[in-house]
């Protein structure tokens, strides 16, 4: 699957709730490898970010999560950060695949 960024063949949006300022970069690659497709500094808590082009990605890294950070499949019912995270992130850095299919 591609993740969305308006993170999947589908997609994902992120939620960053409650990240306070949280820093993400969208790839095109598994494990945050590959193109970087987009970023999305700054991010403030209760905010959907999501690509405006719809481009997609594979995966997301992020920096500066306090809690979690939730990302979404969208399209459909999760599209826009709705009716539940497939993803839900830890405080700190790391990165977020999405589920192969």
């Amino acid at each position: 699957m591609q993740i969305k960024v308006a993170f999947f063949a589908s997609a994902l949006l992120v939620a960053a709730t409650p990240a306070l300022a949280a820093d993400f970069v969208w790839y095109a690659g598994a494990s945050c490898t590959g193109s970087v497709i987009a970023r999305s500094p700054g991010v403030n808590p209760g905010i959907c970010v999501f690509l405006t082009n719809g481009g997609s990605a594979r995966s997301i890294s992020y920096s500066g999560v306090p809690h979690h950070a939730n990302f979404f499949v969208s399209g459909g019912g999760h599209d826009v950060c709705s009716n539940g995270p497939t993803i839900v992130t830890g405080s700190g850095s790391g990165c977020a695949t999405a589920p192969a299919g």
